[in-house]
């Protein structure tokens, strides 16, 4: 008996950590929970989305002095929204981060740590009431990871804030740039389970635009491909949302019966992307995009995937 506990003793003590104790599960991810923008004027892009777009504004987060905002949430449905928050410094990307949803904050917690990603010591609960924390892609994009607590601000709101003035009642994807593709799907597709759609973009020698969609979920996040530094007017339309209509024709005829507050630029002509699908643009105050895109190809064909060379970003010596 002695000799068969130690041969069972020294068995386990040659056996890799890995192989003694389980690696953390993924747990799911359900969706493009929400994308947070800075803004140079908060006032003008509440009017934006909700004067112009439809939208409810269910809560405020008071900032730490008397009269500011923290951040204003802008519903979209019950599960998707918009942060705004009160630019921080001028003439920056003033895309913050961008959300996406798992049931379970703390088994992903452990799950990202298990794959050498810097993560807090527990989740905390963030000043809506949901658990959320932070992680940086390889990019250095932030992904906000969130799960909604029933006694949160979130899940007390179900139901409600939702008018019939809304635009679209669903955010389709979330865009932002990408310099490096390869170390982007290291990230989201090798460690959270992300699966690619499709891939385009206008030369077809090219790939400009890489979609990713959740595992666990519909939506998903847009790359967007560069070779060079882009202008400041340039990022406000690389990093942008989508809001998904059946009729971008019937949602831009609504659109042009209500006010484009002042300073917004003019939106795009209605055109048919490459991906097949009609979509206008619309822009707020700092150039932010919001992309209007149906749900479906012109003929109800899929687009075809590029087979081009996907772009990268390279920074020259004196940037």
């Amino acid at each position: 008996m002695r000799l068969l506990m130690c041969l069972a003793l020294s068995l386990a003590a040659a056996m890799p950590a890995a192989a003694q104790e389980a690696a953390p599960a993924r747990p799911r991810i359900t969706g493009v929970a929400h994308a947070a923008f800075f803004t140079k004027d908060l006032d003008n892009t509440r009017r934006f989305f909700k004067e112009l777009m439809g939208y409810d504004e269910p809560i405020v987060i008071p900032g730490k002095e008397e009269g500011t905002t923290a951040f204003t949430v802008i519903k979209i449905n019950d599960r998707q929204f918009v942060e705004l928050f009160p630019e921080r410094e001028a003439a920056t990307n003033r895309m913050y981060h961008f959300a996406i949803e798992t049931d379970d904050a703390e088994a992903m917690r452990r799950y990202l740590e298990s794959k050498g990603c810097e993560v807090p010591a527990t989740p905390p609960r963030g000043r809506t009431g949901n658990s959320n924390y932070f992680v940086r892609d390889p990019n250095g994009t932030i992904c906000e990871i969130v799960q909604y607590e029933p006694d949160g601000m979130t899940c007390k709101d179900a139901g409600e804030h939702l008018p019939a003035t809304r635009i679209s009642a669903r955010m389709s994807h979330v865009g932002f740039m990408t310099p490096d593709l390869d170390a982007a799907v290291r990230f989201y597709v090798d460690i959270l389970g992300f699966r690619e759609t499709w891939r385009g973009g206008p030369d077809p020698k090219k790939v400009k635009w890489v979609h990713l969609q959740v595992p666990e979920g519909t939506e998903t996040i847009e790359l967007m491909l560069y070779e060079e530094k882009p202008t400041w007017e340039r990022m406000g339309s690389m990093n942008h949302i989508c809001l998904e209509v059946n009729d971008v024709a019937a949602a831009r005829a609504v659109l042009d019966g209500r006010q484009l507050p002042e300073g917004c630029p003019e939106p795009s002509p209605i055109s048919t992307g490459i991906n097949r699908k009609r979509q206008v643009n619309y822009y707020n105050i700092d150039g932010t995009r919001v992309e209007i895109m149906e749900d479906h190809t012109i003929d109800g064909k899929p687009a075809p995937s590029s087979t081009g060379v996907p772009m990268k970003y390279t920074p020259r010596e004196d940037e």
